[in-house]
């Protein structure tokens, strides 16, 4: 069922936390509290998706003004968007947190991450960049969807990459974020040391003292 068919205006930049390590990562974490009987979705309307997606420089400021001038005139698209959105961030998630826990990746997972492939690959092109060449979007810049193009790419590309075993959920008992861990003996366990981190050390030291206090 298609989700809210508002289109707000975009959100301050400080909004979403990108602190995954790579874009496909930073997307899945668009859910947060994920563990809890009340998770926090952060991407309530379409505008929250564009918002996301200026922050995490997938689009600029002019293109994602140009979205959203876009998604009010077809709302209806923008719900359905969203709702692809969501499905292809939720799949993002379970196989890299199977893949965090060593298990294998689901096989519908994997069925939804290769059709967004099929559907965003053909629109990636090379073009001239200073000396060289690079890559970019050739397709039509104003698809309501251009933002899951660069998602699904960095997805296909940890998965395909040496740096996959590094792939982290944080240890917290809410949080279920992921990262990347690029510790130098890889033994980061939170997203966040200033955020779950901290929690967590609170946590064991209250255990602590309240066991001290009993055996007292």
């Amino acid at each position: 069922m298609a989700r809210s068919r508002g289109v707000p205006a975009l959100k301050a930049a400080s909004t979403f936390d990108l602190s995954g390590g790579r874009l496909c990562l930073d997307f899945a974490n668009t859910l947060s509290k994920r563990l809890t009987s009340h998770p926090r979705e952060l991407l309530v309307s379409y505008g929250d998706l564009v918002a996301w997606s200026r922050q995490a420089g997938v689009v600029t400021g002019l293109e994602a003004r140009g979205l959203i001038r876009k998604a009010r005139r077809h709302p209806a698209d923008a719900a359905v968007v969203l709702d692809r959105a969501i499905a292809l961030r939720e799949a993002i998630y379970r196989i890299f947190s199977a893949i965090a826990a060593e298990r294998p990746a689901g096989a519908g997972d994997l069925a939804i991450l290769n059709a967004a492939l099929t559907e965003a690959l053909p629109l990636l092109g090379i073009v001239p960049e200073g000396d060289g060449f690079g890559w970019e979007w050739t397709g039509d810049g104003q698809r309501l969807d251009r933002m899951l193009w660069p998602v699904t790419r960095s997805a296909a590309d940890l998965l395909t990459s040496a740096e996959l075993a590094a792939v982290r959920e944080c240890e917290a008992e809410t949080c279920a974020w992921l990262f990347m861990d690029r510790s130098r003996n890889r033994s980061r366990r939170w997203c966040d040391m200033k955020a779950c981190g901290n929690r967590a050390k609170a946590r064991r030291h209250y255990e602590r003292k309240r066991k001290d206090h009993k055996g007292a």
